[in-house]
């Protein structure tokens, strides 16, 4: 009797929905529209009011409106104008060489076990070596001019590209080969329908470190014995303690930077939409 009863008060009501456990959302959620201009967006605000504020010493910070004053005298007289183009075509020149090299080395390593014999250790090395202390060698090889410092530049970009390459061809798992190989696909269809779609989730990603890179290694090539370019308007604004001027060549070189990343986001997202990944 006592064990009927009990049984009866823990049934359910009749009618009474099952409760059913909500489930936790783990993903990231929805993107935000212009999601990546809120960080600049919000440090050029604090910026602008801790300049209002006093805050800041304008001769080592000097506020927005000084700058964009600065900016527009210097491209009315045509100075910026001039040094723009000479930086962008110097980054483009490095970036068009570097990106054919990594590109293609990271194929002949990734395809070939000769290649990859011969050219991996060699990339390491490279990778070891700091890009930048390569200038005086350079200088000597190829002397003073716009040769070394494309030269450069291509270098900064190749390494990331190459080796995001060609981690990704490494990590295209084996039975993909095997099926091709049963279904007799030849060298040019296996490369096309296996080793390019495996491989460009890594190549964006050294595409975008290259082109970072591009823009690090100019900023710094620049002020060696140039005589126009962003960062030649930046060394002499040094040497005449123009501290607006040299904000100026930084925020350009951050829009440069910003710009050309989301246009390789974007790429990569349209090329890759089959793919369904977090950020998507």
């Amino acid at each position: 009797m006592t064990t009927l009863t009990t049984s009866a008060v823990a049934a359910p009501e009749a009618g009474a929905l099952p409760q059913v456990r909500r489930r936790r959302r783990l993903s990231p959620g929805r993107r935000l529209p212009a999601a990546r201009l809120i960080g600049p967006l919000t440090v050029l605000v604090l910026w602008t009011a801790a300049s209002a504020a006093g805050a800041l010493d304008p001769g080592a910070i000097p506020a927005p409106w000084t700058v964009l004053r600065t900016a527009g005298r210097l491209w009315t007289d045509g100075t910026l104008p001039t040094d723009v183009l000479t930086s962008l075509k110097r980054a483009g020149s490095g970036f068009a060489i570097g990106l054919t090299a990594g590109v293609l080395l990271a194929l002949a390593a990734g395809l070939s076990r000769a290649g990859e014999a011969l050219i991996d250790g060699t990339v390491q090395l490279n990778r070891a070596i700091p890009t930048l202390g390569l200038i005086p060698l350079f200088i000597l090889w190829l002397g003073i001019g716009e040769t070394f410092k494309v030269a450069i530049i291509a270098i900064v970009v190749y390494v990331p590209i190459y080796l995001n390459t060609h981690a990704a061809l490494s990590g295209i798992d084996s039975r993909f080969v095997e099926l091709a190989e049963v279904q007799g696909l030849s060298r040019i269809a296996f490369v096309r329908q296996v080793v390019i779609p495996g491989a460009l989730p890594g190549f964006f990603v050294g595409l975008r470190l290259g082109v970072t890179g591009s823009w690090l290694g100019l900023v710094v090539l620049e002020q060696i014995n140039a005589t126009s370019g962003l960062g030649y308007l930046m060394f002499q604004a040094q040497n005449y303690g123009q501290s607006d001027v040299i904000l100026v060549g930084l925020l350009i070189y951050g829009v440069f930077g910003l710009v050309s990343d989301s246009v390789v986001r974007l790429v990569e997202r349209r090329v890759l939409s089959w793919r369904r990944t977090l950020s998507n």
